[in-house]
C-alpha cells in the first residue's frame, strides 16, 4: 500500500521550523506555528528522547485537537542541527458530542439534560430529550455551578467537586436547575495525551423513572461503569474511557520522571519511576486488550481489505520494538528492503498481530539471542514467520496457546493471556490464520497467512 509519509523539522531549540499541512494544521490548533515551540506534549517528549540518545526512534503518536484524536507513527532522526520527522499510517476519529444513551424502545426514557463542561467546569455542550424541560436561554459560557445549584449530600460532600479533585467519574449529585430537582452524573474526559479536559453527563429530573437496565448472565457491577452486561457494546467504551486517562497520565508523568526531563534526580528514584511506567504500560495494555477484545468478538466484526506488503509491516515493527530488544541483547533478523510480500488485509491490524508476535518473541528469549523474521509466498497466501530462541511450546500447550486468558501457566512474563487470542481472531477476519510450529528447547515460529495479491 503506498502511504503518505507527513514531514516536519524541529531546530536545535525545540521549534517546529517546517512541516506539512496536517501537522501543521495540529500545531496550530494546539495554540501554536511554525517558528514557535512544538505544542504536542507526546511528540516534544519523544524528540527530547530521541536527541538524548543520539538516535532514530519510532514510536506510536497520539494527539488530539478540539476535532478529533490522532493517532500515527512517528520516526524521529535526530541531527545536529534538530531533528527531523516522518510520520506515517496518520489516522484520526472524530470526537464526539454528548449525546443521551440510546434506549430501547420499551424502556421508560429519562427527562433528562445531556451536558458536557471543560477542566474548569464551564459548560460546552447541552441538550435534552424530548420530554425534559427547556435548557435555558444564556447557558453558553456559563459554569457548571452557575447552571446547576449544587447541594450536598448527606455527608455533607459535593460528589462532582470530589470527582473534579481526582478527575474520575461521578455520580449522585444533586442539584436544582430551571428544570427543577436534578441528578447529575458524569464521565472524566481526557484527551490523547491523557490531560484531563472536563466531564461529560447526564442531569436527569429528580422524579424521572431510571432506564431499566437488561442485565446479561454476566454483568459488570462498579461505580466507575455502573452495572454493565459484559457483552453490551458500551462495554468496552466505557472501560477504555474510564481507565486509558488515568493510566496515560500516570505513565506519562513517571517517564518524564525517569527521564529526568525536568532536571537530575537520584538513580533509584529514576529507577522506580521507570517500574512505575512500566506498570502503567501493562495496564494501558490490558485495557486495549480488552477493548479489542470486546470489539473483534461483535457480531459481524470485518477486517478492512486494504494492499499491504508483509515485509514492509514486518520491518515497521522492527522498528516499533527494536530498542526493547536491544536492552536483552537480541538481535532482530528482519526482512531486507527488497524482501516483499504483496497481500490483502487491514494495514493497522496486520501490524498489531506482528507486534504482538515480534514483543512475545523479545519477552520469551534469553538474552543475547537472535529473532527471524521471513515472509514468503505459499500458493495463494502470503505469509510471514517469527521465529526465536526461547524455550519452545510442547504440543499440549500448542493446543492451548491460542486461547483466551491462556499463558501457559506463566505468572511473571507481564501478558494479558488475550494477545494470542485476539491475533488469531483478526488473522481470520482477514481471510487468514495464525499458527505455531514448535518443540520444547527449539523455540517458537509463529506464521501469519494472509490472502496474496500480485504485486
Amino acid at each position: 500500500m503506498s502511504e503518505r509519509i507527513i514531514r516536519g523539522r524541529i531546530d536545535r531549540s525545540g521549534a517546529l521550523v517546517s512541516a506539512d499541512a496536517p501537522l501543521l494544521r495540529l500545531q496550530q490548533r494546539a495554540g501554536a506555528g511554525l517558528d514557535k515551540p512544538l505544542a504536542l506534549p507526546h511528540l516534544a517528549r519523544l524528540v527530547t528522547l530521541a536527541q538524548r540518545l543520539s538516535r532514530d526512534i519510532s514510536r506510536p503518536l497520539y494527539a488530539a485537537d478540539d476535532h478529533s484524536d490522532i493517532h500515527a507513527l512517528v520516526r524521529i532522526i535526530p541531527d545536529a542541527e534538530g531533528a527531523s520527522l516522518e510520520i506515517s499510517d496518520w489516522r484520526t476519529r472524530p470526537v464526539t458530542q454528548p449525546q443521551v444513551p440510546a434506549i430501547a424502545d420499551s424502556t421508560p426514557v429519562p427527562q433528562s439534560w445531556a451536558w458536557e463542561c471543560d477542566q474548569h467546569l464551564r459548560i460546552v455542550a447541552l441538550r435534552t430529550t424530548a420530554d425534559a424541560p427547556p435548557v435555558p436561554d444564556g447557558w453558553e459560557g456559563c459554569s457548571l455551578s452557575e447552571l446547576f445549584e449544587l447541594q450536598p449530600d448527606e455527608d455533607g460532600r459535593f460528589p462532582v467537586l470530589r470527582a473534579l479533585a481526582r478527575q474520575s467519574r461521578f455520580d449522585g449529585q444533586r442539584v436544582q436547575a430551571a428544570g427543577g430537582a436534578m441528578t447529575l452524573s458524569g464521565d472524566a474526559l481526557f484527551d490523547a495525551t491523557g490531560r484531563f479536559t472536563g466531564f461529560r453527563g447526564l442531569a436527569v429530573v429528580a422524579d424521572a423513572p431510571p432506564p431499566a437496565e437488561t442485565i446479561a448472565s454476566a454483568t459488570l457491577v462498579d461505580p466507575a461503569f455502573g452495572s454493565l452486561p459484559l457483552s453490551d457494546p458500551q462495554f468496552g467504551r466505557r472501560i477504555d474511557g474510564a481507565l486509558r486517562g488515568p493510566l496515560s497520565r500516570i505513565i506519562a508523568t513517571a517517564e518524564t520522571i525517569s527521564g529526568q526531563f525536568d532536571g537530575p534526580i537520584r538513580a533509584d528514584y529514576a529507577r522506580y519511576a521507570g517500574d512505575i511506567a512500566h506498570a502503567g504500560r501493562h495496564l494501558l495494555g490490558l485495557v486495549d486488550d480488552l477493548a479489542d477484545l470486546q470489539n473483534i468478538e461483535r457480531p459481524g466484526f470485518k477486517a478492512a481489505q486494504d494492499e499491504i506488503d508483509l515485509g514492509d509491516l514486518a520491518r515497521r515493527a522492527v522498528g516499533l520494538l527494536g530498542m526493547k530488544a536491544e536492552e536483552k541483547g537480541i538481535r532482530i533478523d528482519a526482512p531486507r528492503t527488497d524482501d516483499r510480500a504483496p497481500a490483502t488485509g487491514e494495514f493497522r491490524r496486520v501490524l498489531q498481530v506482528l507486534l504482538n508476535l515480534l514483543g512475545n518473541a523479545i519477552r520469551y528469549s534469553p538474552e543475547n539471542s537472535q529473532i527471524w523474521i521471513r515472509v514468503d509466498r505459499d500458493g495463494d497466501r502470503a505469509t510471514v514467520t517469527v521465529a526465536d530462541q526461547g524455550q519452545g511450546i510442547d504440543t499440549e500447550q500448542q493446543a492451548v496457546v491460542f486461547e483466551k486468558f491462556e499463558r501457559l501457566g506463566r505468572t511473571d512474563s507481564g501478558g494479558s493471556g488475550l494477545g494470542l487470542y485476539i491475533a488469531r481472531r483478526l488473522a481470520r477476519a482477514m481471510d487468514g490464520d495464525l499458527t505455531v510450529d514448535s518443540a520444547p528447547g527449539q523455540g517458537a515460529r509463529f506464521t501469519l497467512s494472509v490472502p496474496a495479491r500480485e504485486g
